[in-house]
């Protein structure tokens, strides 16, 4: 290998590097540092973990409903896009929670009633989206595809989240059975 192909092959490597350093840096998360502290507080109990995600969706939703009139927003369609992107990422930071907490067993049958009506409410509220008023075709389209994958996210998690639900309501059931039949019955003398 001369050194011409050496140096090439290293230069193309540092860009490389630099380019995806350049990506994460400016890749923004979502959460605010105070919301960041609230989920490091909150990582041993599922219920006070799902709950803290369900209100900073709460909050990412309501900013992109209000986007739709806030007079001091220039262009509501792309206001709304990037608000409905961090629902769409909280919300998915939720469903991953939920994924991680079931895969470890741990019993989520309260956190999970608090989800699936926040699911319900998150359904209610994007489809209400999807026919705002005083918007343009041309500005509604804009952040239709955004609003759809957050639909279906959102639809898609319910569905999960129900069924888990009902395994784990199913799985209680017969843990307090096996516990009865085992501590419960009278042996004879």
């Amino acid at each position: 290998m001369t050194a011409f192909s050496r140096r090439s092959i290293y230069c193309v490597f540092c860009l490389m590097l630099a380019a995806a350093g350049w990506a994460q840096d400016h890749r923004t998360d979502v959460l605010t540092p105070d919301e960041v502290d609230q989920v490091r507080d909150a990582t041993q109990e599922p219920k006070d973990r799902l709950e803290l995600y369900i209100k900073f969706a709460r909050v990412r939703l309501d900013a992109a409903e209000k986007s739709r009139t806030d007079p001091q927003v220039k262009d509501h369609a792309q206001a709304i896009h990037d608000r409905l992107h961090d629902f769409l990422d909280i919300y998915d930071e939720l469903d991953e929670n939920v994924d991680t907490y079931a895969d470890r067993k741990d019993d989520l049958r309260k956190a999970l009633k608090s989800v699936i009506e926040a699911d319900t409410e998150f359904q209610s509220r994007l489809r209400a989206l999807q026919a705002p008023p005083n918007a343009t075709p041309k500005e509604a389209t804009e952040y239709q595809f955004v609003l759809a994958t957050a639909l279906s996210a959102v639809d898609d998690g319910a569905q999960d989240h129900r069924q888990l639900l009902a395994e784990q309501d199913e799985a209680a059931k017969h843990k307090k059975k096996r516990e009865k039949n085992s501590g419960g019955e009278d042996l004879p003398d």
